[in-house]
């Protein structure tokens, strides 16, 4: 149990790329790092890059359509085959799966080193955002023919497991997520910083994180802060994050204040300084802004999906409304805003629910995982 591993990740994504894969699988590899295994990773080469380290082997990669700044790599069956005949890795983790992700699978199965994958994203469902809902069908076949050929397929919620057990993904098993409950905190509230959202200490303040991409369901959001604002006329909207969608919301609310990316501690200030939080995503797998909200202390108002289904129980530390009903959903984030008694008690239980969610917990679960996978005991 104490042999130290020497583990290979594959993805498409790695930081400062800004989203939720990249900034799950590196706090994996940290953790593993930490905790004295060797982690080398293979990944497209970013436009910005920082000299090659003995950590990495970067590949070339292409834009990936709609999402600029994000890559997926080329296949590089040869190069890995290279690599790991010269350098043999006791387990190697696919984290997604595109073409490179595929050149692991293949590299992997003629060498026999055993392999495990990640289930992060759905792309199938991205597809109708972006005016190509005819190849959704094709990208699903895709992907389970992809995890059916893996040791196991992690995912971040039960739910997700077992459609992927019906889908006859054998090696299904669930990997939850972890929130750094030391950096996201209500005491980085800042009076200061609500004010150059044009907010005062207790005007209402709705927040949304993430991507502003079509995917994310964007409008619904605006439409609820619409709502909320009829009868709460001080209230401010804050967008934190860019993507495709930001000039038009930009054009569209101008009086809505838009923060661009945030990280680290000017992110956790976004949080604690905000008082609701609206996520309207229905394309998660998991949705790490969620815990992050709540850890900040925040009413979250979210679907029942994902990450909310998982640690909001409505009407306690939160609300959930019925998935894809997009009425349902307006009603509770104007039930939100409306009742600050619900609000305050929403806000009061919302950190306690996600304090016990530690990474450290998750990275133990993880080395378990590729542990099993090479040595051959995985069940």
């Amino acid at each position: 149990m104490n042999r130290k591993l020497r583990v290979t990740l594959v993805s498409e994504t790695w930081p400062p790329e800004v989203n939720g894969v990249a900034m799950t699988m590196a706090r994996l590899a940290n953790g593993l790092r930490e905790r004295g295994h060797t982690v080398h990773i293979v990944r497209p080469r970013q436009k910005i890059e920082a000299p090659e380290s003995s950590q990495e082997t970067l590949v070339r990669g292409l834009p990936l359509p709609g999402y600029k700044g994000l890559q997926f790599g080329l296949p590089a069956d040869g190069l890995l085959r290279k690599l790991w005949a010269k350098e043999r890795p006791d387990v190697v983790h696919a984290v997604t799966e595109g073409p490179l992700g595929w050149s692991a699978l293949s590299a992997a199965k003629s060498l026999s080193i055993p392999l495990t994958s990640s289930y992060h994203t759905h792309f199938d469902g991205y597809s109708k955002h972006y005016g190509a809902s005819f190849i959704g069908p094709l990208i699903s076949a895709w992907l389970r023919r992809f995890h059916r050929r893996t040791l196991a397929t992690m995912a971040p919620t039960t739910t997700l497991v077992n459609s992927l057990t019906a889908a006859h993904v054998q090696g299904a098993r669930l990997l939850g997520r972890g929130v750094d409950t030391e950096l996201f905190t209500p005491q980085r509230r800042s009076d200061a910083l609500r004010a150059e959202w044009g907010a005062g200490p207790d005007d209402l303040v709705v927040m949304n994180v993430g991507r502003l991409a079509p995917e994310k369901n964007l409008k619904l959001a605006a439409s609820a802060f619409e709502a909320m604002a009829a009868t709460n006329p001080s209230a401010r909207m804050v967008w934190v994050g860019d993507g495709p969608t930001r000039a038009g919301l930009e054009k569209k609310f101008p009086q809505h204040a838009f923060t661009g990316s945030r990280h680290g501690e000017d992110l956790a200030r976004c949080y604690a300084s905000a008082d609701i939080f609206l996520f309207p995503s229905l394309t998660e797998t998991y949705g790490n802004v969620v815990p992050e909200a709540m850890a900040s202390g925040l009413a979250v108002v979210a679907y029942h999906d994902a990450a909310a289904a998982e640690l909001i129980t409505s009407g306690k530390n939160g609300l959930t409304a019925e998935a894809g009903v997009a009425q349902a959903f307006i009603a509770a984030a104007c039930r939100m805003a409306n009742n600050p008694e619900l609000r305050q008690h929403c806000r009061d239980n919302a950190r306690q629910r996600v304090t016990p969610i530690s990474w450290d917990s998750v990275i133990g679960e993880f080395e378990s995982v590729l542990r099993a996978a090479s040595n051959g005991s995985l069940q």
